[in-house]
C-alpha cells in the first residue's frame, strides 16, 4: 500500500509542478533586478516620444500650415526654410505596387540635370494617374517636395507634415505600459522571491502585453481617423489596460495556474 510521503520538519511542501516557487530565491531576485533594469529602455522611449518626438512633429506641422508661398524676390535661405516654392518637373516613371510591402514612388527630373524620387503613402489620387513625360508642379518646403499637382489634382508626399500626433501618443503610451509591466513584475520577484504569482509571463504577463499592444493601436488609429486630440490616447489606453490588468489579476490570484 502506498503511503503519503512525509517531508522533514521545516522543509515545507515541495514546489508545485511549473509553479513560480520552483526556482531558487536567488534566481528570482536576479530576474527581478533584470526586469527592473530592462524597464528603463521603454521608459526612455516613452520620455522621448512625449518630450521630443511629439512636440517636434506638432511644431513642424504648425510651421507647415502657417507657411505662405515664397515672394518673387525671396532669398535662397528664405525659400529653403520658411516659404512654399513651386517647381516644374517632368515625370520619368512611377511605381505603384500594392501588397506587402507596398511601394508608391514618382521619379522626377527638371530641364537641367536634377533627378529625384518622391515617395508617397498611397497610390491616389494623383500618382496612379501619372504617365512618363507628364509635366507636374512640385511644392517644396524646407528642401522637401511636400505636394505634387497636375491639372488641379494634388497629392501630399510621404514627407509632408501631417496632424497625426495620436500615433505618436499611442507609441509613447505603449512604451509606458511595457515599462510599467516590466518594473512591477521585477519588484514582485524581489519582494517575494518564493511566491510572486501571478506576476509571471505565462499567462498573466503574456496576456497583459497583448492587451497593451492591442489597446494602444485600437485607440490610436481611430483617433487619427476621427481627429480627436492626441492626449485622449494615453488617457483612454492606460485606463483600459489598468482595468483589464485588475480583472486578470483577480482571476489568476486565487490558486490560478502558475507560470514562469
Amino acid at each position: 500500500m502506498t503511503t503519503a510521503r512525509e517531508w522533514p520538519h521545516g522543509m515545507g511542501r515541495p514546489p508545485s509542478k511549473g509553479g513560480a516557487d520552483r526556482g531558487s530565491p536567488g534566481r528570482a531576485r536576479f530576474v527581478g533586478v533584470l526586469l527592473i533594469l530592462l524597464s528603463l529602455i521603454p521608459a526612455v522611449l516613452c520620455y522621448f516620444a512625449f518630450a521630443a518626438w511629439l512636440p517636434s512633429d506638432r511644431d513642424r506641422y504648425r510651421d507647415y500650415r502657417a507657411a505662405e508661398p515664397c515672394p518673387a524676390r525671396a532669398t535662397g535661405v528664405q525659400a529653403a526654410n520658411d516659404c512654399l516654392s513651386s517647381w516644374r518637373f517632368t515625370v520619368v516613371k512611377t511605381v505603384v505596387e500594392n501588397g506587402k510591402p507596398s511601394s508608391y514612388k514618382a521619379t522626377l527630373e527638371d530641364e537641367e540635370s536634377w533627378r529625384g524620387v518622391v515617395d508617397f503613402g498611397d497610390p491616389g489620387p494623383l500618382l496612379e494617374m501619372l504617365e512618363p513625360g507628364d509635366r507636374v508642379i512640385a511644392t517644396v518646403w524646407r528642401r522637401d517636395i511636400v505636394v505634387l499637382s497636375k491639372d488641379g489634382v494634388r497629392q501630399s508626399s510621404a514627407v509632408a507634415p501631417r496632424d497625426e500626433l495620436q500615433m505618436n501618443a499611442a507609441v509613447g503610451t505603449l512604451a509606458a505600459l511595457v515599462a510599467a509591466q516590466a518594473f512591477v513584475f521585477g519588484v514582485a520577484r524581489l519582494a517575494g522571491p518564493r511566491d510572486y504569482e501571478p506576476f509571471t509571463w505565462n499567462p498573466y504577463g503574456r496576456w497583459l502585453l497583448i492587451t497593451s499592444v492591442f489597446t494602444c493601436f485600437a485607440v490610436g488609429l481611430p483617433a487619427v481617423w476621427i481627429g480627436i486630440p492626441w492626449w485622449t490616447v494615453p488617457a483612454a489606453g492606460i485606463s483600459v489596460v489598468v482595468y483589464a490588468a485588475s480583472l486578470m489579476h483577480q482571476g489568476l490570484r486565487p490558486g490560478g495556474s502558475a507560470g514562469v
